[in-house]
């Protein structure tokens, strides 16, 4: 099972890149931030499955048609999605906490790719923004893999700059 995640669009066009990742995913997860409706339509339409929440960002459209968490077991893989975390520091552990019976927590808001794994075991994932770069180097998106049970093959995808 092939996964796409991203988070906080804010509203802007996904690259050609991103879409064609959507086109290859099984399971596009997008971990909030959307700003307006268009860019849910149209991932509801052309992925196979989406699963997203809503972020800080999000008006009472998005918040009807989204939750704050969302859980799904994916091919023995439980994973969440979350827009925010709350601060760096402390996060593995209030995540332990928060998500007790979840191998996989994606989350977004800070724009800041994560990847680690709490003392609990488990990863935590922030794919950054596909089309809002803050202060980071690049946009960025994460893919992954669902094998026998197990997450692998996550993997950073820095995009272009954009013209």
């Amino acid at each position: 099972m092939r996964l796409l995640l991203i988070s906080d669009t804010h509203a802007r066009a996904l690259p050609a890149q991103v879409w064609d990742e959507v086109t290859a995913a099984d399971v596009v997860v997008h971990a909030g931030d959307w700003v307006e409706t268009g860019l849910l339509d149209e991932l509801e339409v052309r992925g196979k499955r989406l699963i997203g929440v809503y972020g800080n960002n999000d008006g009472a459209d998005l918040r009807a048609r989204l939750p704050e968490i969302a859980r799904a077991d994916l091919d023995g893989v439980r994973l969440a999605v979350i827009h925010e975390t709350g601060a760096k520091q402390g996060r593995e552990q209030r995540c332990d906490a928060q998500f007790p019976d979840t191998d996989v927590l994606v989350f977004g808001h800070s724009h800041i790719p994560w990847d680690t794994t709490t003392p609990a075991g488990l990863r935590l994932l922030n794919p950054g923004s596909p089309t809002d770069r803050r202060r980071q180097p690049f946009c960025t998106y994460q893919t992954a893999r669902i094998s026998q049970g197990a997450l692998v093959d996550v993997e950073l995808h820095e995009l272009p700059p954009r013209g």
